[in-house]
């Protein structure tokens, strides 16, 4: 349960990271765009939270089995389908939040896939600062 809780604090910051640079990846509450700096922090940081844990669990789940059907093409391609599989990954959660009316609004597919890239990064590099070394 800590991993999970884990997971989702660096989603939910690396998130936030993706949705501040301005790259056509924000954050929606009642069809509304939502700001860190806007005046309901909490709601803010529910919207947040929500978000990077259905996106931890999309990417745990549907991410998992796209992984391992188009492994071949991931050698083929050295990697790089990753970035595209990360982006059409993000691009359904947006499409998941606009049922619900509030969670992540992703512009098109190459908001998508730069977010996904920069998405990539943080979670990388709080993954290394915040995740305990095992023994």
């Amino acid at each position: 349960m800590r991993r999970f809780v884990l997971s989702t604090v660096i989603n939910a910051i690396a998130l936030w990271v993706t949705t501040a640079v301005g790259i056509g990846v924000t954050l929606i509450a009642n069809g509304q765009p939502l700001t860190a700096g806007g005046g309901n922090v909490w709601g803010f940081l529910a919207t947040l939270v929500v978000t990077a844990a259905v996106f931890g669990l999309v990417n745990g789940t549907i991410g998992t089995v796209v992984r391992i059907i188009a492994f071949p093409l991931y050698i083929l391609t050295l990697g790089l389908l990753a970035l595209v599989v990360n982006a059409l990954l993000l691009l359904f959660v947006s499409w998941l939040s606009s049922f619900v009316g509030f969670g992540l609004q992703v512009e098109g597919f190459w908001s998508g896939f730069w977010g996904a890239i920069i998405l990539g990064i943080v979670s990388w590099l709080l993954g290394l600062l915040l995740r305990p070394v095992r023994r």
